[in-house]
Parts: structure tokens; C-alpha cells; sequence
């Protein structure tokens, strides 16, 4: 019996482990990170100059407002959750762009073969780069949101109801992506695989796109054919689950007035969508890991 087939568990998670930190090296040797630093620096200064200007603008205004409406929590909410959606879409750029090539990209530079040999199993590599990938999306997506909710409170005084939750949420999502991604890249090329998932991720927002069009037209059909949707794209429903958990204490005509994130209206999955979101993450990974074994190299 070879080595590769009787590989333990806690070896085969070091095996993955050391994968993962090759893949990151990798990305710093490509100076992926300093790039991705700068761009959101920018993201965060312009969020910041927005959200300044918003408050501004709702401290100057003298006309008629809504009676039991606080413009404060309205800008508040709506500032952070146009900024979820904006961390969101950075963090699966950075998904994708850390695991379209990481198989068959790989293998077509000769950079994988030497790799699969014993004692290293084809789903180990394939685990080590996914947690490589979700090793920095998860954190970055989490650190940048926090940021981002650190900003809302110290230019205008708001602070989310929830503040875990959406972190997660974002993480979860990303670790998401970073699955399909590397799985797409067993059978297609880098090029093919990047405009795939990017489609995925736009055919999740098109399912909170008809979600809010339900609710604006009261149809339960529209409504039921966009949450199977947004469930058979996890990462849409735990984004809208985030803005959910926003204003979760929120109540009254405040709450009513408040229009979340530009895709995708707040919908709260609870736990369902967490044990889901889990099982989505393992299905996609037994699916990945019986396409990479069927595969020649």
C-alpha cells in the first residue's frame, strides 16, 4: 500500500498546512498583498469621505422629516451595508484571483506534477490551497467591514446592532467563492474559470435583485424562485443574512426606512443557513476533490 494512501489525518492536515503556507508565499512573491493593501486603503478613505459627507448632509437638512425617523441609524445602516456589499465584491476578486490557476493553470506550467507525489494526496493539495486562499480572504474581508464599521461610529456616531454575525457572514462568504473557484479550476482554465465564478457571483446578486423586486410587487412565486436562488449560492444569502443582523434591534418607522446594500435586501437565514453554508462548503469539496482524482495530468 502506498504511502499516500495511508497517510493519517493530523499528518495529511500538516501536508495541507505546508501547502497552504507555499500557496501565500507565492501570492507575497507576486505582491498580491501589497496591491490588494493599497486598493483598500483607497476603498477606506473614500468610505470614509462619503460617510462624512452623508452625516454632514443629514445634520444640515432642515426640511420635513418622517415622525419616529432617526437620520442618523438610516444613514448609518445604509453607509454600512452599501460598504458589506462593496467587501464582499472585494474579497471574491481576491478569492478568485488566488485559486483560478490552482489546478489546472498549474498543471499546464508543469508547476503541479512534481507536487502530487507520495506522500501527498490530490486532496490534500487541494485542501491546503483552499485554506491558504480562506486564510487570507476570511480575515480580510472581517478586518476591512470592521474598519469600515469603525469609520460609521467615529464620523457619525453609528455602530451595527450586530457585529459578529455580519463579520462572519462576510468570511463564510468568501470561504465560499475560494471553493468554487478552486474547483472550477480543475476542469477550466484560468481565464474561463475567473469569468465563471464572476458569473456565479453576478447570478447571486440577480437572485437579491428578484428578491427585492418580490417584495416591491408582493409575489410569493418571484419571492420563492429568488430565495432557492440565493440559497444555491450560499454567499448571496449570507451577505443579505449580514445586513440582516445590521439593524437587528432596529425597530419602528426607522427600521422601515432603511434600504440595505444596492443587491440583495437584508434577510435573516438563522441557523439553517449557517448548517447549510457548512454542508454547501463539504459538498463542494467531495464534488472537487472526485473531479481532480478522475483527472489526467
Amino acid at each position: 500500500m502506498s504511502t499516500a494512501a495511508t497517510l493519517t489525518p493530523p499528518g495529511e492536515l500538516r501536508s495541507a498546512l505546508i501547502v497552504a503556507r507555499f500557496s501565500l508565499r507565492e501570492s507575497l512573491r507576486r505582491k498580491v498583498f501589497v496591491v490588494v493593501g493599497l486598493l483598500t486603503l483607497v476603498f477606506l478613505g473614500l468610505y470614509g469621505l462619503a460617510t462624512w459627507q452623508a452625516f454632514k448632509a443629514a445634520a444640515d437638512f432642515t426640511g420635513p422629516t418622517e415622525a419616529g425617523v432617526e437620520p442618523d441609524t438610516v444613514v448609518g445602516a445604509t453607509l454600512a451595508g452599501l460598504s458589506m456589499f462593496a467587501i464582499l465584491f472585494l474579497g471574491t476578486i481576491l478569492a478568485v484571483f488566488l485559486t483560478l490557476g490552482a489546478v489546472r493553470g498549474d498543471a499546464e506550467r508543469g508547476l503541479l506534477q512534481p507536487l502530487l507525489v507520495r506522500p501527498l494526496p490530490r486532496r490534500t493539495l487541494l485542501l491546503g490551497r483552499w485554506l491558504g486562499a480562506t486564510a487570507v480572504c476570511a480575515p480580510y474581508v472581517m478586518v476591512v467591514a470592521l474598519c469600515a464599521f469603525v469609520i460609521t461610529d467615529a464620523l457619525g456616531g453609528w455602530w451595527p446592532d450586530r457585529t459578529i454575525t455580519p463579520l462572519l457572514s462576510l468570511a463564510l462568504g468568501v470561504a465560499i467563492v475560494a471553493a468554487l473557484s478552486l474547483g472550477g479550476s480543475i476542469a477550466l482554465a484560468a481565464t474561463a474559470n475567473g469569468i465563471a465564478v464572476f458569473m456565479l457571483f453576478g447570478a447571486g446578486l440577480t437572485a437579491g435583485l428578484l428578491g427585492q423586486i418580490a417584495e416591491a410587487i408582493g409575489s410569493d412565486s418571484l419571492s420563492d424562485v429568488a430565495r432557492v436562488a440565493t440559497w444555491a449560492l450560499p454567499f448571496e444569502a449570507l451577505y443579505q443574512a449580514g445586513l440582516s443582523d445590521l439593524t437587528a434591534d432596529t425597530v419602528g418607522f426607522t427600521r422601515l426606512a432603511i434600504d440595505l446594500g444596492p443587491f440583495g435586501g437584508a434577510q435573516s437565514g438563522g441557523a439553517d443557513l449557517w448548517l447549510w453554508s457548512i454542508a454547501y462548503l463539504v459538498v463542494v469539496g467531495v464534488v472537487s476533490v472526485f473531479a481532480f482524482g478522475r483527472r489526467d495530468l
